[in-house]
């Protein structure tokens, strides 16, 4: 009986990680599908014809859809409530977390962005290539997948620069839910270097919550190069491994390694 229990457990335990991908995917296809925000639009908790109403998806699908919003419900996306369709009998609808709400479109901060972004074909490909790169001569496993780095890449593929850039700025809205608990580190600088901080969203938080505090963005040229200083936020196109600006501290929030 303990043998039958440990090996349960231990497929379960592969199973688990095998499958893991299909949590995400199915993220990234309700945030694609804007089911957060139709929920939000409906104003209170909806059931499963309402939403394949408001998705205007065929009929055919709503067992598929069912399955998908069971998944995110286990996955803490969604919560299932009771409404009531008359006065007698009660219905099953999907209500939003805490969790999805950050996903709203309309709302600040919303990380909808930054979940297309990472779970884009271009950022998800290179994972299916890390075995060959570790046995490879390419330097990292997005050139493996890519045949070229991951700023190349960009720079031919203005879609996926503009996603990979919006993502970077929804991530750092996410600096205003954190400043609150962290003021006592930012108040003893009066100056700071956010190193790739991207078109300056950090920074900008940052200036607006400590007037005193002079901050510089180093980014590389072309990102910053239409960028206007103001009094205490200044731009430097430039190169974290040939110089930093010198400054009190210097922040490295999400850092992409990929030249």
């Amino acid at each position: 009986m303990v043998m039958k229990q440990e090996n349960c457990f231990k497929l379960s335990h592969l199973y688990k990680h095998i499958f893991n991908f299909i949590s995400s995917m199915s993220l990234k296809c309700a945030v694609q599908l804007g089911i957060p925000d139709i929920i939000n639009s409906h104003g209170q908790p909806i059931t499963l014809p309402d939403l394949v109403t408001a998705l205007q998806i065929h009929p055919a699908r709503t067992g598929h859809l069912h399955r998908l919003m069971r998944l995110m419900v286990h996955s803490g996306f969604f919560a299932i409530k009771q409404v009531c369709r008359n006065q007698e009998e009660e219905e099953e609808a999907y209500d939003l977390t805490l969790s999805s709400r950050l996903l709203l479109k309309d709302k600040v901060p919303s990380l909808s962005p930054f979940v297309l972004a990472m779970l884009d074909p271009a950022l998800a490909t290179p994972w299916q290539f890390l075995g060959n790169w570790f046995r490879g001569n390419e330097l990292t496993p997005f050139e493996s997948a890519h045949g070229m780095g991951f700023w190349e890449y960009g720079d031919q593929n203005p879609e996926f620069n503009s996603l990979f850039n919006e993502a970077m700025t929804s991530d750092s809205g996410m600096m205003n839910l954190v400043i609150k608990d962290c003021k006592p580190i930012f108040e003893g600088l009066s100056s700071l270097v956010d190193v790739g901080g991207g078109t300056g969203k950090v920074a900008r938080i940052l200036c607006e919550a400590f007037p005193h505090l002079k901050c510089t963005v180093l980014e590389l040229p072309q990102v910053v190069a239409n960028l206007a200083d103001t009094e205490n936020l200044k731009f430097i196109g430039g190169d974290m491994f040939q110089a930093i600006p010198p400054a009190d501290a210097i922040l490295l929030k999400i850092y992409v390694a990929a030249e």
